[in-house]
């Protein structure tokens, strides 16, 4: 299990739209899904924020007080900071809601080098659930709930 290096930890909102897929015979929205999480977890390794952002609905907001633009400075803080961003993750459940809703629980580990530490790299590990709805052909994120391993997304 990755954990805190150093004392330091990811900013959530990267790991929180970092993913791959996995399962079989997933419906079509499933499919479009698991391509739009995997979308992120390769921006997130190209630290492509822009690209992150477009994932993003102009609604979000999360039950920790994030709105659209906190995640984009946020993001642009952790790419600022961490080089080399790698991402691991694991879908633990995808429910489409009428094709034109979702929430999907994962988790997800990342780790970058970080010159500030002692060994040069810092990792984090933490379990999500995302709420996302269908704004024309593209899924959007409208919210997020994390925590650590072991508990339950809050």
């Amino acid at each position: 299990m990755i954990r805190k290096v150093n004392g330091r930890r990811f900013t959530a909102p990267a790991i929180l739209l970092a993913t791959l897929a996995a399962c079989s015979q997933p419906t079509d929205a499933e499919t479009a899904l698991r391509t739009w999480l995997a979308s992120g977890a390769r921006a997130v390794e190209l630290e492509d924020r822009r690209e992150l952002m477009a994932m993003v609905s102009p609604d979000y907001a999360d039950a920790r007080g994030n709105s659209r633009e906190d995640i984009d400075r946020l993001l642009r803080l952790l790419f600022l900071r961490e080089d080399g961003i790698r991402v691991v993750t694991r879908i633990e459940n995808i429910t489409v809601h009428d094709d034109s809703a979702a929430d999907v629980m994962l988790t997800a580990a990342v780790a970058g080098n970080d010159e500030a530490t002692l060994l040069g790299f810092s990792a984090d590990a933490l379990r999500f659930r995302f709420e996302l709805v269908v704004d024309g052909e593209d899924w959007l994120l409208t919210g997020a709930r994390w925590g650590e391993l072991g508990e339950e997304p809050r």
